[in-house]
């Protein structure tokens, strides 16, 4: 038996492996949304020109969300589950 194994932090869990945490909500928009832009980037240099307008579209939804704590694609996010780590008060 080993005496040096690492201890738990919950006496629940059997398994030393760090335990799984979910995305919050704002990671999840930000890793969408550097995806759209690349995404964008690509099509632009590679397809056409008007491919551009996908990254202003995704820079739109970004500032919606900052000014009102709410975009397209969060309210979808939202209701499949993921959940906010900032708390707005307004």
């Amino acid at each position: 038996m080993l005496t040096n194994a690492p201890k738990t932090l919950d006496p629940d869990r059997t398994s030393t492996a760090p335990a799984r945490t979910r995305w919050p909500l704002e990671r999840v928009l930000f890793a969408l949304a550097g995806t759209m832009v690349l995404l964008s980037a690509l099509l632009a240099a590679t397809v056409s020109p008007w491919f551009l307008l996908l990254t202003a579209f995704v820079g739109i939804n970004q500032w919606l969300y900052v000014t009102v704590a709410a975009c397209p694609a969060s309210l979808l996010f939202e209701r499949v589950g993921v959940a906010r780590q900032c708390r707005w008060d307004g």
